[in-house]
């Protein structure tokens, strides 16, 4: 789950790291108010979306009078704020985050992230703040440090000191960076995230560490531990689909592709988009509907697919261990008799109940395509798209 970022800060706050004062703002008024209530001279108008690359699409603006901080205001909010993140279709501002202008003398970048490699936390660390940290590794792959966090070991100091050093930082900014170091480590861990993102974190013109911007993520899975978190979650930033498929215990993600898939398990729903990319298609979404789904979780994850425009033909993928191959038939069946089938189905199903499952199937009366196996059914629902179009 993703968050605003005067809500990262919010959060960063409460763990001691040093952030600008700021305040969100969901109208002009509230904007103006927010500007007049920090004082000036300078003020930062920042859009509030779930995306980066903010600035380069006009969506963060310095200002230096209440006036300029309400003509920004009244640009910003409702508009299509595009940037390299959010794709083409942008992305609609519905609030903004006024927040204290700062005297900026570098600014650097700092993240913390799982590293599923090590099974550690990392902390990656560059002089080179302020940009796309992928143009970095890329480019200038030697200015970018990392180091690991064993969490059995837990935090120590050591682990800010050699960030500072490799951030070039000197006198009382490592004790500084030792102390945002360890706060970052604090929040990341308490809150279960799974990326924390600070660029730029900016050394000010008195010598001070200030994370100017925070991008952070939360495990899906460990948000049952956290209702505050829950509760800042935005859904107008969100897919509909994808919310509509988290209220049924779905994993869904939306994808650009024009065949929607249905799968049970992770592992082989990521093997059916790659063997649909092998036949020259593009996969609409990733769906497990996990091991244990029923009927009518089946029905919702099907009435999902069907709602994308996108999709023009679909495949029912199902290696039936604890899921049942007689329970999807029965959703799939229960799906399209409710929303109509205008696009090609194909079917592949495999393991517990198979036979019942395609009887349930070739009985319905329902225009399905039966594949043996996986390699057939992507083979057939690519051809059928074609022939299609």
């Amino acid at each position: 789950m993703n968050i605003h970022e005067h809500q990262a800060k919010e959060v960063l706050r409460s763990y001691g790291v040093p952030v600008p004062r700021g305040q969100a703002a969901f109208s002009v008024d509230e904007a103006v108010a927010a500007a007049q209530s920090l004082g000036g001279p300078v003020w930062v108008v920042k859009a509030q979306i779930h995306a980066g690359g903010r600035g380069k699409g006009g969506g963060v603006k310095v200002v230096k009078s209440i006036d300029d901080v309400r003509a920004e205001a009244e640009r910003m909010l409702g508009m299509n704020l595009v940037t390299h993140q959010t794709g083409p279709q942008g992305r609609i501002v519905r609030r903004l985050y006024i927040e204290e202008g700062g005297d900026i003398a570098r600014e650097l970048y700092l993240s913390c992230l799982v590293d599923r490699a090590t099974s550690r936390v990392a902390f990656i660390a560059s002089t080179e703040g302020g940009m796309d940290i992928e143009e970095v590794a890329r480019e200038t792959p030697e200015k970018i440090f990392t180091i690991t966090v064993d969490p059995a070991a837990g935090f120590s100091p050591y682990v800010g000191r050699d960030i500072a050093y490799a951030l070039k930082l000197e006198d009382a900014q490592v004790k500084q960076c030792v102390k945002l170091i360890e706060g970052l480590y604090r929040a990341f861990l308490d809150k279960d995230m799974s990326l924390l993102e600070i660029n730029p974190l900016v050394v000010t013109g008195s010598g001070d560490l200030v994370c100017l911007d925070a991008k952070v993520n939360f495990d899906d899975n460990a948000l049952y531990r956290h209702p505050d978190i829950v509760e800042l979650r935005d859904k107008t930033e969100e897919d509909e689909k994808e919310i509509e498929a988290s209220e049924h215990d779905l994993s869904y993600i939306a994808l650009d592709g024009n065949i929607g898939c249905m799968v049970n398990g992770a592992g082989l729903a990521m093997a059916t988009m790659d063997i649909i990319k092998l036949y020259g298609a593009e996969p609409a979404n990733f769906l497990d509907v996990g091991g244990g789904a029923t009927k009518e979780k089946v029905t919702a994850a099907f009435k999902i697919i069907t709602a994308d425009p996108n999709v023009q033909g679909i495949l029912v993928n199902i290696f039936g261990g604890i899921m049942r191959c007689d329970v999807i038939a029965e959703g799939v069946v229960a799906a399209v008799k409710e929303v109509g089938l205008q696009v090609p189905l194909v079917v592949r199903l495999e393991g517990t109940n198979v036979e019942k499952g395609k009887s349930i199937i070739s009985q319905s009366g329902l225009n399905v395509i039966a594949a043996d196996d996986l390699d057939d059914a992507a083979r057939k629902i690519v051809a059928a798209v074609k022939q299609a179009a």
